[in-house]
């Protein structure tokens, strides 16, 4: 074997365990756990030792992305299990032995911050964010800022919830935070 064979089968396996690990450490933060995919979240799909079948791309508006060899997949509302479940079940048999798939977050859609804030608007998720955490991010409460009463709107696979929560609440990748002004 060549020396650029050899390399680029290492490359692939490198990529692979990258993501195996990246994984492994959304699934141990609980809140990620049963994350489910939405629109702008980009996502790295590997398969191991095909990498005509690894593809990194942002989940569009329609929430489907065309994936070789299986048409149009649904990604919004899965979980990254989910993800992998699918494409798996989807390359079995007909395409591979035993596929080994992969699938992690490269990048989280945004969350949105206004009201009180100074500098309202959106805003890349980060895991661990609390609502004082993103108003921080958006320069910091003003004045006549509320810390109680902190409004969230989260859209859900099939309905819109409006959560008030404290300052101290975990957001979520797509989250609009409201921070109401204060009554004297």
């Amino acid at each position: 074997m060549s020396v650029n064979v050899l390399g680029s089968r290492w490359l692939v396996v490198a990529i692979f365990l990258l993501c195996h690990f990246i994984v492994q450490a959304q699934e141990v933060n609980p809140d990620m756990r049963s994350y489910q995919l939405g629109v702008g979240d980009k996502i790295l799909i590997s398969v191991f030792g095909q990498s005509e079948l690894t593809m990194e791309t942002r989940v569009p508006d329609i929430g489907k992305i065309n994936y070789p060899f299986l048409g149009e997949l649904k990604l919004v509302g899965l979980t990254l299990s989910e993800v992998e479940k699918l494409i798996y079940g989807g390359l079995e048999g007909d395409y591979l032995v035993e596929p080994s798939v992969a699938v992690s977050i490269v990048e989280y859609r945004p969350f949105f911050i206004d009201g009180e804030v100074k500098r309202p608007g959106g805003y890349p998720y980060q895991p661990g964010l609390t609502v004082n955490k993103a108003a921080a991010l958006a320069g910091g409460y003003t004045e006549r800022a509320s810390h109680s009463d902190i409004i969230i709107v989260r859209e859900g696979q099939q309905v819109t919830e409006t959560l008030e929560v404290p300052v101290s609440h975990r957001i979520q990748p797509g989250d609009i935070i409201t921070i109401p002004q204060r009554f004297f």
